[in-house]
């Protein structure tokens, strides 16, 4: 009988560094590897950002350069 349930594979999941917001009340944050800039800022409420590291499924980013050049600020 058909069952409508799919079956999800576990993806490999690996330690990655990140950019997490400092304000309590604001739960933002960003992949260092995808961020433009050295010390980003939170998108969500415009504080300081800290790094730290979570486990996150894996995700390759061929661009590694961090400049101002790669993105337009919206």
């Amino acid at each position: 009988m058909y069952s409508r349930k799919k079956i999800f594979e576990e993806l490999p999941q690996e330690e990655t560094a990140i950019w997490q917001c400092t304000n309590e009340h604001c739960n933002g944050w960003m992949r260092d590897n995808f961020a433009f800039e050295s010390v980003p800022t939170c998108v969500l409420c415009h504080s300081t950002m800290e790094s730290g590291i979570k486990m996150l499924p894996h995700l390759a980013n061929t661009n590694s350069s961090k400049s101002l050049k790669m993105g337009v600020r919206i």
